[in-house]
C-alpha cells in the first residue's frame, strides 16, 4: 500500500490526540481554578469532570488508534477517515455536554462509539479476510 494512502488516516490521529490533549491541559487547568492539590481528585465538580472527560478520552483513544489504523490497512483508507471524524465530532461533543451536564452524555457517546465498532470489527473482518486470502 502506498504511505500516501494513508495521509488522511494520519491527519486525524493527530487530531484526535489533540482532542486529548486538550482534555489533559483542561483537567489541569481546572484541577488549579479548583485550588486542588495532587494527588488529591476530588472536592471540586467542575474539575472532577474534567478529570473524568480526560480518563474516558484517553481510555477511548486506547481502542481508537489501533483501529483506525488496521481499518485503514487492511479494509479502506478513506473509510477509516471519515468514520474517524465521526468519532472526534463525538468526543468533542461528549466534552461540552459532560461539562454541562454528565446525564447528558449519552448522544455524545454513541456517536464516537459506534464508528469505533465499525472501526474494529472491520480490522478484524479485514485481518480474517486477508489470513484466508494468503491460505
Amino acid at each position: 500500500m502506498n504511505p500516501a494512502t494513508l495521509v488522511w488516516t494520519y491527519l486525524i490521529i493527530g487530531l484526535a490526540v489533540l482532542v486529548y490533549t486538550y482534555t489533559l491541559l483542561a483537567a489541569g487547568r481546572a484541577r488549579r481554578r479548583a485550588g486542588i492539590k495532587s494527588p488529591a481528585m476530588i472536592g471540586d465538580t467542575t474539575m472532577e469532570r474534567a478529570l473524568r472527560v480526560q480518563q474516558n478520552t484517553l481510555e477511548q483513544l486506547v481502542a481508537f488508534v489501533p483501529s483506525i489504523v488496521l481499518f485503514a490497512v487492511l479494509v479502506n483508507a478513506r473509510t477509516a477517515a471519515g468514520l474517524g471524524a465521526l468519532w472526534i465530532a463525538g468526543r468533542i461533543l461528549y466534552i461540552g455536554l459532560y461539562m454541562r451536564d454528565p446525564g447528558s452524555r449519552a448522544p455524545a457517546f454513541l456517536l464516537a462509539f459506534v464508528p469505533q465498532i465499525i472501526l474494529t470489527l472491520g480490522a478484524v473482518m479485514g485481518a480474517i479476510s486477508a489470513i484466508l486470502r494468503v491460505g
